[in-house]
Protein backbone atom coordinates (compact mmCIF):
# COMPACT_ATOMS: atom_id res chain seq x y z
CA UNK A 1 0.00 0.00 0.00
CA UNK A 2 1.52 3.43 -0.70
CA UNK A 3 1.22 6.28 1.14
CA UNK A 4 0.73 10.29 0.55
CA UNK A 5 3.70 12.10 -0.24
CA UNK A 6 1.30 15.14 0.68
CA UNK A 7 0.85 14.25 4.15
CA UNK A 8 4.16 13.10 4.93
CA UNK A 9 5.38 15.85 3.99
CA UNK A 10 3.07 18.06 6.35
CA UNK A 11 4.54 15.82 8.77
CA UNK A 12 8.12 16.17 8.11
CA UNK A 13 7.05 19.69 8.49
CA UNK A 14 6.08 19.64 12.06
CA UNK A 15 9.39 17.70 12.86
CA UNK A 16 11.60 20.16 11.06
CA UNK A 17 12.39 21.28 14.62
CA UNK A 18 13.51 17.91 16.16
CA UNK A 19 17.26 16.38 15.53
CA UNK A 20 15.85 12.63 16.76
CA UNK A 21 13.51 11.75 13.88
CA UNK A 22 13.97 9.19 11.51
CA UNK A 23 11.60 7.81 8.90
CA UNK A 24 10.91 3.80 8.44
CA UNK A 25 8.79 1.89 6.00
CA UNK A 26 6.16 0.01 7.96
CA UNK A 27 2.90 -1.28 7.69
CA UNK A 28 2.54 -0.15 4.55
CA UNK A 29 3.30 2.86 4.52
CA UNK A 30 5.87 5.43 6.28
CA UNK A 31 6.24 6.20 10.06
CA UNK A 32 8.09 8.79 11.95
CA UNK A 33 10.20 7.51 14.71
CA UNK A 34 11.67 9.62 18.02
CA UNK A 35 14.52 8.08 19.14
CA UNK A 36 13.59 5.19 17.94
CA UNK A 37 9.70 4.83 19.03
CA UNK A 38 7.19 5.20 16.50
CA UNK A 39 5.24 8.39 16.95
CA UNK A 40 2.91 8.30 13.82
CA UNK A 41 2.87 8.14 10.05
CA UNK A 42 0.72 8.06 7.10
CA UNK A 43 -0.98 4.52 5.55
CA UNK A 44 -2.47 5.78 2.29
CA UNK A 45 -4.31 8.89 3.13
CA UNK A 46 -4.77 7.92 6.72
CA UNK A 47 -2.46 9.33 9.54
CA UNK A 48 -2.09 6.89 12.09
CA UNK A 49 -0.97 8.27 15.74
CA UNK A 50 0.40 6.50 18.46
CA UNK A 51 -1.66 8.35 21.26
CA UNK A 52 -0.34 6.05 24.18
CA UNK A 53 -3.29 4.02 26.40
CA UNK A 54 -4.56 6.85 28.20
CA UNK A 55 -5.40 8.92 25.72
CA UNK A 56 -6.42 6.23 23.50
CA UNK A 57 -10.24 6.21 24.31
CA UNK A 58 -10.16 10.20 24.17
CA UNK A 59 -8.82 10.01 21.03
CA UNK A 60 -11.31 7.45 19.79
CA UNK A 61 -14.08 9.29 21.08
CA UNK A 62 -13.38 12.42 17.95
CA UNK A 63 -14.75 12.80 14.82
CA UNK A 64 -13.06 10.77 12.17
CA UNK A 65 -10.91 8.55 14.01
CA UNK A 66 -10.79 4.87 14.60
CA UNK A 67 -9.33 2.16 16.49
CA UNK A 68 -5.62 1.11 14.57
CA UNK A 69 -6.32 -2.18 13.67
CA UNK A 70 -4.02 -2.91 10.44
CA UNK A 71 -3.55 -6.84 12.15
CA UNK A 72 -6.96 -7.62 12.89
CA UNK A 73 -7.17 -7.00 16.30
CA UNK A 74 -7.04 -3.27 17.98
CA UNK A 75 -3.89 -1.89 18.70
CA UNK A 76 -4.61 -0.18 22.09
CA UNK A 77 -2.62 3.46 21.90
CA UNK A 78 -2.88 3.50 18.61
CA UNK A 79 -5.69 5.42 16.29
CA UNK A 80 -6.43 6.31 12.38
CA UNK A 81 -7.76 9.46 11.82
CA UNK A 82 -9.26 10.30 8.61
CA UNK A 83 -8.13 13.09 6.15
CA UNK A 84 -10.91 14.92 7.33
CA UNK A 85 -10.12 15.18 10.66
CA UNK A 86 -6.54 16.64 9.95
CA UNK A 87 -7.39 18.80 7.01
CA UNK A 88 -6.02 21.83 8.65
CA UNK A 89 -2.63 22.61 10.26
CA UNK A 90 -4.03 23.16 13.46
CA UNK A 91 -5.87 19.60 13.27
CA UNK A 92 -2.39 18.47 12.29
CA UNK A 93 -0.44 20.04 14.68
CA UNK A 94 -2.80 18.80 17.99
CA UNK A 95 -2.05 15.05 16.64
CA UNK A 96 1.11 15.33 16.25
CA UNK A 97 1.76 17.00 19.60
CA UNK A 98 -0.54 14.43 21.50
CA UNK A 99 1.97 11.86 19.65
CA UNK A 100 4.87 13.57 20.47
CA UNK A 101 3.52 13.97 24.18
CA UNK A 102 3.37 10.20 24.56
CA UNK A 103 6.73 9.10 22.56
CA UNK A 104 8.57 11.91 24.75
CA UNK A 105 7.56 9.86 27.88
CA UNK A 106 9.09 6.45 26.86
CA UNK A 107 12.88 5.70 27.23
CA UNK A 108 15.07 6.46 23.80
CA UNK A 109 15.58 2.80 21.77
Amino acid sequence: MAYDEGVAQRLREEFADRIDVAEKKMFGGIAFMLSGNMCCGVIGETLMARVGAEQYEKALSQSHVREMDFTGKPLTGFVYVEPEGFESDTELQRWVSACENFVDSLPPK
